[in-house]
């Protein structure tokens, strides 16, 4: 019998329910925090960007960055997803605490995440 989660997964494809919330590690296979949300580009339908949450305790006061998608690499092994971030290079990176301080129809805001990560997603 397959599990509602198996269920949520289509050979390479994944459900967006259920990669929130999946551990996203560091180059160190430490946990450096979740995915909080996928955010699609409207127009080519590809997953632009993913909102990491760190920091904080049981979900208080977590900080939420984004991370460019392709910074991201399932690892079957972890059960989650690989990232070459360390925690320091985190921990000044672009953030936002609250939805409302970020606004992601910003070109700009999305630029300072890319050139930061030094991804080219054009």
């Amino acid at each position: 019998m397959e599990t509602i989660l198996d269920e949520r997964e289509y050979g390479n494809l994944i459900g967006s329910d259920k990669v929130e919330g999946t551990a996203v590690y560091g180059a160190d296979d430490a946990k450096i925090g979740t995915i909080e949300r996928v955010m699609i580009d409207k127009r080519s339908g590809r997953v632009s960007y993913a909102v990491l949450a760190f920091g904080g305790f049981l979900g208080l006061g977590n900080d939420h960055y984004p991370l460019p998608w392709q910074s991201l690499k399932y690892d079957t092994r972890l059960g989650g997803y690989v990232t070459g971030v360390t925690e320091s290079q985190l921990r000044g990176a672009p953030r936002y605490s609250d939805e409302r301080e970020w606004d992601w129809g910003d070109l700009a805001k999305g630029r300072k995440v890319d050139d930061y990560y030094g991804v080219n997603l054009a």
